[in-house]
């Protein structure tokens, strides 16, 4: 018989025996993951409500989840919780689009100021525009708002001047921004405050160019003030809650922003040695599963879908090596459980979008 290049591939390079033939929890298309991570290694997190799982998991592993925004030491663990500290390494709340990230950099280096930084909803009640959900009834005056910015870019700005690992989790394409400056919004204004004007405020679905772009001029940027650190990107699997895009139905256009995403962060993978990609969303929307780790709205992710991807992530970014799991006065069967609905309860703004 004649020999040809695919006689010498692995299991892996074939559907039939790395997909089919395996039971769906032993599907690991992980592939290549050269990345190491130690209960010392400091990895902090970013991007859309998916990325809330790997934080999570990574403290209740007995890793260094690296959070810079803790919060006043005097305020208790649930109202610091309440007010979402911790739910990110620093309180920017979801970041679901490449613009917002390079955005969030940029601001933090005092590279850019938005012109519309403050919505009053009433007399007593200012929203950062950029974080209008991270701070549960606003604040109570512009001085206050404007205080905490401060404090939280300055937590911004160190942490990514000293973290190891920086996982960013890619959500959207699709965003809305401000006419006057480009700025863009986690929201659509009108949504969770401020006011949607079309003479201020326009809709903006990215390209695979305009991510790549994005990505590529914030990585270059961290890695100039961080020369060791190490990016890791994925790819929310969490469908649109709605799409804004002329004409179009939410599964297709959900399906243009995932593949554009993906695209970008294999392109980016290739071209910076700091940049790994790890396959969550494969993993959850692989057919293997056959829709088995979301839940009935066909959007959320079920835990047994995040265990899957998180045990992964930790055999190939610890090499095996499991620290030290964080041991309470809990019941074992009652932690598991909490710890269950915590990775499933994930904050996520975007769902602001379709209230009913």
């Amino acid at each position: 018989m004649s020999q040809h290049p695919y006689k010498s591939l692995p299991d892996e390079a074939f559907w039939r025996r790395s997909v089919a033939a395996p039971a769906p929890a032993d599907v690991d298309p992980v592939g290549e993951f050269e990345l190491r991570i130690t209960p010392d290694t400091r990895v902090a997190t970013a991007g859309s409500c998916f990325a809330q799982h790997i934080a999570r998991y990574l403290s209740r592993s007995g890793y260094n989840y690296y959070v810079t925004e803790l919060g006043h030491p005097v305020l208790p663990e649930a109202v610091r919780k309440a007010h979402n500290y911790g739910l990110f390494s620093a309180r920017y709340g979801n970041i679901y689009t490449a613009r917002q990230l390079l955005q969030l950099w940029q601001r933090a280096f005092g590279l850019m100021s938005p012109t519309e930084d403050c919505w009053q909803e009433g007399e007593e009640c200012f929203l950062d525009p950029f974080r209008p959900t991270t701070q549960p009834g606003g604040y109570v005056s512009r001085a206050e708002l404007e205080a905490d910015r401060s404090q939280h870019l300055a937590a911004v700005r160190r942490m990514f001047e000293t973290l190891d690992v920086f996982v960013f989790t890619l959500g959207l394409t699709e965003a809305w921004r401000s006419i006057q400056d480009g700025a863009v919004f986690p929201l659509c204004p009108g949504t969770e405050g401020g006011t949607f004007d079309p003479a201020r405020h326009e809709f903006y679905n990215q390209t695979v160019d305009d991510v790549i772009a994005d990505m590529d001029q914030f990585i270059t940027a961290l890695l100039a003030v961080n020369p060791t650190a190490q990016v890791i990107l994925t790819v929310s699997p969490v469908p649109l809650m709605a799409t804004a895009e002329p004409g179009a139905h939410v599964l297709a256009s959900t399906t243009y922003s995932k593949s554009v995403l993906r695209v970008a962060a294999e392109t980016l993978r290739k071209r910076f040695a700091a940049v790994h990609y790890f396959p969550s969303y494969e993993i959850i929307t692989g057919a293997f599963n056959r829709g088995a780790y979301y839940a009935d709205d066909l959007r959320n992710v079920l835990e047994s879908g995040v265990n899957h991807v998180m045990r992964l992530f930790m055999t190939h970014a610890t090499g095996g090596v499991v620290a030290p799991v964080r041991q309470s006065g809990e019941d074992v069967i009652a932690r598991q459980q909490r710890l269950s609905q915590e990775l499933v309860d994930v904050e996520c703004d975007e769902i602001a979008l379709d209230p009913d």
